[in-house]
């Protein structure tokens, strides 16, 4: 098991839909499912970033749950439904995400439920919010 990536042994649909959500195209091998430009957000991927993500969290009424995974690597973060996680991302991002990793929407949002706290927990590990090169280096991890 690779601790250094985010959330350990993750599976390869989910880190292609987190980077479809949090860093873009590149994610999907090489680009060859690249997003329409409507539906992504210009600063990366479909939701403009970690920082993107984690405000439609907090705007969705998360804050609470954010606030616990942010810079918090000990395990004792809020845990989120998949329900409140679709809700707040909204249908279209959670198609495109889905589609981008190849699973339907509710394997994604189970397992972006399940992995999600841990995941925004290493990756603002320092208690800051990753640029969008820091996210890619990290789920690109071997």
């Amino acid at each position: 098991m690779d601790s250094s990536a985010p959330g350990g042994n993750l599976t390869k649909p989910l880190m292609i839909a987190l980077g479809a959500l949090l860093v873009g195209k590149m994610m999907s091998g090489g680009g060859a499912q690249a997003s329409t430009p409507a539906a992504s957000a210009p600063d990366g991927g479909l939701l403009g970033g970690v920082g993107g993500l984690l405000d439609k969290l907090k705007n969705a009424g998360h804050g609470d749950k954010v606030n616990s995974w942010v810079g918090n690597t000990a395990g004792d973060q809020k845990p989120i439904a998949p329900g409140e996680l679709g809700a707040a991302l909204g249908p279209q991002t959670v198609s495109n995400a889905a589609q981008q990793a190849n699973m339907s929407e509710q394997q994604l949002l189970s397992m972006l439920a399940q992995n999600l706290p841990q995941i925004i927990g290493k990756l603002t590990a320092n208690g800051t919010i990753p640029s969008l090169q820091q996210v890619a280096a990290a789920l690109t991890q071997k």
